[in-house]
């Protein structure tokens, strides 16, 4: 017991202020600042020990860094301050409430759908009935085949929608 103890404490963690550091370099701009990491990595954090760290963009946008390690498996995303925008360009022209409203609905409620989500790799479906009325890209609740409780979904055509944040 005792020695189980002392391995246990002799687990090296990862300093998270390295990996501020690694994160700023990569980025070329310090945490805070547009386009530089929003918040510093929490120190509480316990990460075990990496060799290696490799850093990569999430997506094309620039909108977070994936700081993982391969030695111990784990993976961390660190999300970017994106610099604001003029309101000119942030906001497109208010479209009229009517037309808003007179948008084709592709998903009734009461009918069934997929839900699929996924990238590069892996993908995963599941099949549930739509609870509202949706237009391509509006966001509904679905009740999910076997969950208690409904998901929000994205509707992408009659039949199918996606879990918000994930695109086609």
């Amino acid at each position: 017991m005792i020695a189980f103890a002392l391995a246990l404490a002799a687990v090296a963690h990862q300093d998270t202020a390295a990996l501020d550091r690694a994160v700023a370099a990569f980025t070329g701009r310090p945490i805070g600042e547009d386009g530089g990491a929003r918040a510093a990595i929490d120190p509480r954090l316990r990460l075990r020990q990496c060799p290696t760290v490799a850093l990569s963009w999430r997506t094309d946008a620039h909108d977070a860094v994936v700081v993982s390690c391969a030695g111990p498996e784990w993976r961390l995303f660190v999300p970017i301050r994106m610099p604001a925008q003029s309101a000119s360009v942030a906001r497109p022209p208010a479209a009229p409430a009517a037309a808003s409203m007179a948008a084709e609905k592709i998903i009734k409620r009461g009918d069934p759908l997929v839900i699929e989500a996924g990238s590069d790799g892996f993908s995963i479906t599941r099949e549930g009935v739509a609870m509202a009325d949706a237009a391509a890209g509006q966001r509904l609740m679905v009740r999910v085949d076997g969950g208690k409780m409904p998901v929000q979904a994205v509707a992408l055509a009659p039949g199918r929608a996606t879990l918000p944040g994930w695109v086609e």
